[in-house]
């Protein structure tokens, strides 16, 4: 891999937030695949320098907010959205953009990026787990060429309304839908905030597109 501060080097640089969540292993290896260098790492300079930032997450919503509270990972997270910078929150990692997280009858407050909860899907099964389908939403740079495309899902939990309102200037959020048992938020583009339920890692090629994507529109620092 090359030195962060290397001008030369021709992949873009993504940091994977370690703050103790599973699963980031895979994920490294499906961004390297896309075409990123990439680093697993807490160190705050090096993930500030990154042209971008993937958040993972597995498990239960508030033990993935404890855990990134105790990293001050939700420091690291807001510094980059203030300035712009691109973040990609993955499964858990989407849900904790919301203002909210409802399991088993106990609330934990999430980072605060969007407005909404993240509550218990109503499904006769649960978990969803397994290929579903996805209703991208017009515009997106992360579907592009992947409309038709299926999507690896694991999880009983997810935001099931979208209520941001944005302005213009700024663009309005991309917003993907899919169903399962109800229609939920699949993924959402807004600015420098993207993010997916799904697990792109676990998506086969359809994954790896769609994380080339995402590398392919990032601004280089």
């Amino acid at each position: 891999m090359t030195d962060a501060s290397d001008d030369n080097r021709t992949a873009p640089l993504v940091a994977v937030l370690d703050y103790g969540s599973g699963n980031v292993h895979s994920a490294v290896k499906a961004l390297s695949a896309a075409g990123a260098d990439v680093r697993l790492t807490s160190d705050r300079g090096l993930i500030q320098d990154a042209d971008g930032l993937l958040v993972p997450g597995v498990g239960a919503f508030s033990a993935v907010m404890s855990a990134l509270r105790e990293s001050r990972g939700d420091e690291i997270i807001e510094r980059r959205l203030a300035g712009g910078r691109p973040v990609l929150g993955i499964c858990v990692g989407m849900q904790v953009m919301f203002d909210l997280g409802v399991e088993r009858g106990h609330d934990a407050a999430g980072l605060g990026q969007w407005p909404g909860a993240v509550t218990e899907l109503d499904a006769p099964v649960l978990p969803h787990m397994g290929w579903n389908t996805v209703r991208a939403g017009e515009g997106s740079t992360l579907f592009a060429g992947l409309e038709d495309e299926r999507f690896y899902f694991v999880h009983s939990y997810a935001a099931q309304e979208w209520s941001l309102e944005v302005m213009k200037p700024f663009a309005a959020p991309v917003v993907t839908w899919c169903d399962y048992g109800v229609p939920f938020l699949a993924a959402v583009e807004n600015g420098p905030l993207s993010a997916t339920q799904f697990h792109p890692e676990k998506s086969g090629a359809a994954g790896i597109r769609l994380l080339s994507n995402w590398i392919g529109a990032l601004p280089r620092h």
